[in-house]
């Protein structure tokens, strides 16, 4: 009885593995008549009945050259390809043990600057606040591929520098002061790019709010708590739950889901509000400032909006001000939509904010709405952005690849 259980088993076995697949090929198709370099999504399940697992894979280009790949949190497989004109790519996967992949996109709490949650790629840098009336999204500009978050924030942080530059004012050395730290301010441009760009009580770089009734923002407060989804290599994910909040007599609470991928100029967010009972009118925008206010380019019928922001002086000393103000370049914002939106200026004056470029559209009683937000500098040699008009061309071209994905075949 024993031997024909055994018999049985080692049966079974060898049917699994023969109906496994060696490999799986994955064919991507761009429908769009420009070339294109992305991150694609495979369906784990799919893969997983065909390789008959779930771990140990390995991704390969046409010539068979093992290209960086990762597992994300909700069961997809994600690698960058690229695709022609109206072409198509071919790339396997197959088991294997992964190498050590380079980490291009990652975030943590930053603790040292009182609950502030950075997350940066090897073209963008962003952080939330946890703490005080700035609401919206804030970004570093790069004009590296490096991640800096981590050394940024220990530059700024520095307590025995800020130490000695409190001493230099208290003993009438303002200037010194003044001196030093400019030479480990984040605001500063020692090389690799910097901290130019104001938030303030507003939505900032790309950041959503409902409209109350009479078309004004209802605006968000700070979050409250975060779960880190993908720490990389390639994607970053966190999740944000923001306070409940009373919005037209009912409790309200808001979820951001917002993934940064590798070699990506933006971000992809996905926000819900528990608590909705009919559908409403929620607004995501870009804050705009006095120095350029009517910088902004609106596209409701492509799906995008942008603006040429020249960044803030402000923290610097008086001495220093016109000097310090010329690193500071020009930044640009952007907004992406895959549905149909409605684009605006709002007025909203507020400190150096003369209101928002805002882009409306209905959310629904528990159904995620997503769009893209992101950000390029003309100082970065890796990006070809120094014109309003060569950034709209790359929201253009962006937009387009939103509304038409990359399609996958698996065979």
């Amino acid at each position: 009885m024993m031997k024909r259980h055994f018999i049985l088993i080692l049966t079974c076995l060898l049917a699994v593995s023969l109906h496994a697949a060696e490999r799986v090929t994955v064919t991507v198709t761009n429908p769009i008549a420009t070339a294109r370099m992305e991150m694609v999504e495979v369906d784990m399940t799919t893969l997983t009945k065909k390789l008959q697992t779930q771990t140990n894979i390995v991704v390969t280009d046409a010539d068979g050259k093992e290209i960086p790949s990762q597992i994300t949190w909700d069961s997809k497989l994600i690698f960058q390809a690229g695709v022609a004109a109206k072409g198509k790519s071919t790339y396997y996967v197959q088991q294997g043990t992964p190498q050590p992949y380079e980490v291009r996109a990652k975030g943590r709490l930053f603790t040292e600057r009182q609950d502030e949650f950075g997350w940066e790629n090897d073209c963008v840098a962003y952080r939330i606040y946890g703490h005080g009336a700035a609401v919206g999204y804030d970004f570093f500009n790069k004009s590296t591929s490096e991640l800096m978050l981590d050394y940024w924030y220990a530059s700024e942080q520095n307590q025995e520098m800020r130490s000695v530059s409190r001493q230099l004012t208290e003993r009438g050395y303002r200037d010194l002061a003044d001196q030093l730290y400019n030479a480990y301010s984040y605001h500063v441009d020692h090389g690799k790019g910097m901290d130019c760009y104001t938030v303030g009580p507003t939505l900032g770089g790309g950041a959503n709010a409902l409209l109350n009734p009479d078309g004004t923002l209802f605006m968000p407060q700070c979050y409250k708590t975060f779960e880190i989804l993908d720490k990389g290599p390639l994607r970053f994910t966190v999740r944000f739950t923001y306070p409940t909040q009373q919005f037209g007599g009912q409790p309200l609470t808001e979820t951001r889901t917002i993934t940064l991928d590798a070699g990506s100029q933006f971000n992809r967010v996905s926000v819900t509000y528990d608590g909705l009972t009919a559908p409403a009118q929620m607004a995501a925008g870009i804050v705009i400032h006095q120095s350029n206010p009517n910088a902004y380019i609106l596209s409701s019928e492509s799906g995008y909006m942008g603006y040429e922001d020249l960044g803030d002086p402000s923290v610097y000393s008086a001495k220093y001000r016109d000097q310090l103000a010329t690193q500071m370049g020009k930044i640009y914002v952007g907004m992406l939509f895959p549905t149909p939106i409605t684009t605006a200026y709002q007025q909203r004056p507020n400190g150096i904010a003369t209101g928002h470029i805002l882009a409306t559209a209905t959310i629904r009683p528990s159904t995620p709405y997503t769009y893209y937000f992101g950000s390029g500098w003309n100082k970065n040699p890796n990006t070809d952005f120094h014109s309003l008009t060569q950034w709209e061309a790359h929201l253009s071209h962006a937009a387009q690849c939103v509304r038409n994905p990359l399609k996958i075949n698996i065979k």
